[in-house]
């Protein structure tokens, strides 16, 4: 039953984190911040907060700073909104898997093309 809880937990902080960022804080380089999952670990004392941005050349490190100065804030209200003895320490961590299925996605588009070229070659040769 303990294993539960975590995930509890993480659920409970991803959903009120966003909630956060679109609502109660307005540092303009956590504006195009996305929060695309939380974990927590068993002892509820670390949550690793995974979040996007849409153009990661440009906005990925000022959002990384940006997350890092309110990270106390968005503890602070989540201590008084979630019902817990100690609220998890919050650590963002920039989400690679949104990036990975893009490129993935991408080479399977060109795989897609280039099988379509090949069928047209083939039957031009005919």
């Amino acid at each position: 039953m303990s294993g539960y809880r975590p995930e509890r937990v993480a659920e409970q902080i991803h959903k009120e984190v966003a909630l956060l960022m679109m609502h109660g804080i307005k540092d303009p380089r956590v504006a195009p911040v996305s929060i695309t999952g939380v974990t927590v670990s068993k002892d509820l004392s670390i949550a690793k907060v995974f979040f996007t941005v849409l153009d990661e050349a440009t906005e990925r490190k000022d959002a990384e700073r940006g997350l890092k100065s309110v990270a106390p804030y968005l503890r602070r209200q989540l201590g008084q909104v979630i019902r817990m003895r100690f609220i998890p320490e919050l650590r963002f961590e920039y989400d690679k898997s949104i990036g990975y299925g893009r490129k993935i996605d991408d080479l399977l588009r060109q795989v897609q093309d280039d099988l379509k070229d090949d069928d047209t070659d083939d039957s031009a040769d005919s």
